[in-house]
């Protein structure tokens, strides 16, 4: 690479990686030890596009964030370069019922992992999903719902088994304590908004 800076060979493996997704401790295992080495130099090459790195060493993963900048100042405003997704109501409701799992979870202690079964997905879910006159649609219309929650990252399907899924911890950092701090007033907000459907 050349430019202004004089990156190692291997931070340009980080930040290729880091530019298609996020680095996981567990499955990209030298790149997360690269990583946490570079971190310092990775932060300042991708500050220079308008990016944030962010680690969570503890859960183990790391991604980058579009930093954020002044609207008033147009002139210096770099474009977005990591889009923003509008989530549906559904996939934004699940997320939520998701990160409620988690944290009762690990407020349980003992295991670190947490698996959830299609079945337990859908009985989360339909509690807060207007009533509809087909069930076998309305459990296709769930599991739409739960295949982008695993396109988006949040949710992994276990390897040999389909019908279960792991909660990745990632899912933190999208649904962080501010939100956790509303929990109760959106998931009433998501029960009134079901049932006017």
């Amino acid at each position: 690479m050349s430019g202004s800076f004089d990156l190692p060979s291997s931070a340009a493996a980080v930040i290729i990686q880091l530019y298609k997704g996020v680095i996981y401790q567990d499955r990209h295992p030298e790149l997360w030890r690269d990583l946490l080495g570079l971190q310092a130099v990775v932060r300042d090459y991708v500050a220079v596009l308008g990016l944030r790195l962010y680690i969570d060493e503890a859960e183990g993963y790391a991604f980058l964030r579009q930093a954020e900048q002044d609207e008033e100042d147009t002139e210096t405003a770099l474009p977005r370069l990591i889009q923003r997704r509008q989530l549906s109501y559904p996939v934004s409701l699940l997320l939520v019922l998701l990160r409620k799992r988690l944290v009762e979870q690990d407020a349980g202690g003992g295991e670190t992992r947490v698996i959830l079964s299609r079945n337990q997905i859908v009985d989360l879910l339909r509690v807060y999903l207007p009533e509809s006159g087909s069930e076998a649609k309305a459990v296709e219309q769930i599991d739409r719902h739960i295949n982008r929650v695993v396109e988006y990252g949040f949710l992994r399907r276990l390897k040999g088994d389909e019908e279960r899924y792991e909660l990745r911890r990632i899912i933190k950092a999208l649904v962080d304590a501010r939100w956790l701090g509303d929990l109760d007033e959106r998931l009433k907000a998501y029960e009134a908004y079901g049932s006017q459907k």
